[in-house]
């Protein structure tokens, strides 16, 4: 199996960690998780990919191994955790890369094609939402009532989003086959979730989620101007975003593949052997 090295960066006087494997002067993926995990999410996928790629996998500050500096020592945007990881790759000497995004993942790497739309060559989105039509009501609902109005009640709601019990209902809702899903993977994100001070850090990136929305008429016209290959790869039943968030890419982006898999918000830890065909296969014609 390819050797998958596990490293530590200091960017703006932050210390990033991320995976890195595959043969150097390959093509260049960069893979970025989503809330609530880290690059582990990708644990299984980067020895599958990497006799062909060359894969870089960081984990956001306040998230994995990454440090996390207190909320009130740092100002946790989408906008900052794009800087470090734009930071990283210059550190790292890449200018031009294929991305796969999940989750929050999706926002950093829609800014980082806008910041550099010359940079990408391809995207890969696993449940990685650039679509009003993504969003599934009955999760967010309690998040745009804390955008709306920032109260002890509506904080409240948001706070369910850190508890052992939704971090294992956003594994298991939506997978036929609950005991694909190892158990490690959302003891392990809540206790990170759970370290002092780091419910202050998710609640900074609830708020500023808010942000978003309106960057995705930006990102529309990225598509459109660049017409860059996207494969979207979704779990059809990920309650957090659905599967009109993968057909709205066709959209814009016409010849985009969208393939929705029996699945959900964590598509490759129950539907690896499904997806990774899909991602071979856009990866071989695109980078």
């Amino acid at each position: 199996m390819p050797a998958i090295h596990h490293r530590f960066a200091v960017i703006d006087g932050h210390r990033v960690f991320y995976r890195e494997a595959g043969p150097v002067g390959a093509p260049i993926l960069v893979l970025l998780h989503g809330f609530p995990t880290s690059s582990s999410m990708f644990r299984n996928l980067l020895p599958l990919l990497a006799d062909r790629w060359h894969l870089i996998a960081p984990d956001h500050l306040g998230f994995g191994l990454s440090d996390a500096p207190p909320a009130d020592e740092f100002t946790y945007t989408f906008d900052a955790l794009t800087d470090l990881t734009a930071g990283l790759l210059r550190h790292l000497g890449v200018h031009r890369y294929a991305m796969y995004v999940h989750d929050y993942g999706a926002p950093i790497g829609w800014r980082l094609a806008l910041r550099d739309p010359a940079s990408i060559a391809a995207i890969i989105t696993q449940n990685g939402n650039a679509y009003q039509e993504g969003f599934q009501p009955d999760f967010f609902r309690v998040v745009w009532a804390y955008w709306a109005h920032q109260n002890t009640q509506t904080e409240e709601g948001v706070r369910q989003a850190l508890t052992l019990e939704m971090t294992r209902w956003q594994y298991l809702t939506g997978v036929d086959d609950e005991t694909l899903i190892d158990p490690t993977t959302w003891i392990t994100d809540h206790a990170r979730l759970s370290r002092p001070g780091n419910d202050l850090i998710q609640l900074a990136l609830f708020r500023d989620y808010a942000s978003n929305p309106p960057l995705y008429a930006a990102v529309h016209d990225y598509f459109r101007a660049s017409g860059v290959p996207l494969l979207a790869v979704w779990g059809r039943n990920d309650p957090v975003f659905g599967p009109h968030g993968a057909a709205a890419f066709k959209v814009d982006l016409p010849n985009a593949e969208i393939h929705l898999i029996d699945g959900g918000h964590f598509l490759l830890e129950s539907a690896l052997d499904e997806t990774l065909p899909l991602i071979r296969t856009f990866l071989t014609a695109n980078l």
